[in-house]
């Protein structure tokens, strides 16, 4: 993994990241426990690469200020019309740290639910785990292709690596097979 380089943002208006993303930069802002919060902008191609790539919640090797540092993406913030990144925020990492993050769900087969005349309710789009972050995966696969009408899929018929533990209920919901009425399938009512 190369490293993404970082550059100082001064802020000295309050509309600063604005006139700064018209230039093709995204601001963002890097902290940590052994860190103050620094501000910095990263090349919106560069970074667009990274998280398509990476995904949303993953790790980065970042420099800032000819320092190198671990990172995790925390969050990332779109436009809502655009989708385009506005904003990101990294924090770093110690070294060995097991740390709490959210990996996105990926669910699979819905074209064979919708054949058996059923829909798929997802509850669900990403579940929180606690790992090492070198073990944080890009994304959970979810099949559904097996389910039948009145079937839920749980946090815990998830499969991961026994080194990535569920911070949330195992009872949880994820997704549930309902069947598909279609308006003609309504009776009115007399």
């Amino acid at each position: 993994m190369e490293n993404l380089k970082l550059h100082k943002r001064q802020k000295s208006t309050s509309h600063e990241a604005k006139k700064v993303r018209r230039t093709g930069v995204i601001p963002g802002i890097l902290y940590g426990r052994n860190i103050n919060n620094m501000m910095f902008e990263i090349g919106e191609l560069e970074l667009n690469k990274e998280v398509a790539k990476n995904g949303e919640h993953a790790v980065l090797n970042v420099e800032f200020e000819g320092k190198l540092h671990r990172t995790l993406v925390k969050e990332v913030q779109r436009d809502p019309v655009h989708h385009k990144i506005v904003h990101i925020d990294l924090e770093e990492l110690s070294k060995n740290a097991t740390i709490q993050t959210e990996i996105p769900i990926v669910f699979s087969g819905e074209d064979l639910i919708m054949k058996k005349g059923a829909a798929v309710q997802k509850e669900k789009s990403n579940v929180k785990v606690e790992c090492k972050s070198e073990k944080i995966p890009r994304c959970v696969n979810v099949d559904l292709s097996k389910l039948e009408i009145g079937d839920v899929y749980r946090i815990m018929n998830l499969e991961l690596s026994e080194d990535i533990a569920f911070v949330e209920d195992a009872n949880s919901i994820i997704a549930s097979i309902t069947l598909n009425k279609k308006p003609s399938d309504i009776l009115p009512e007399d």
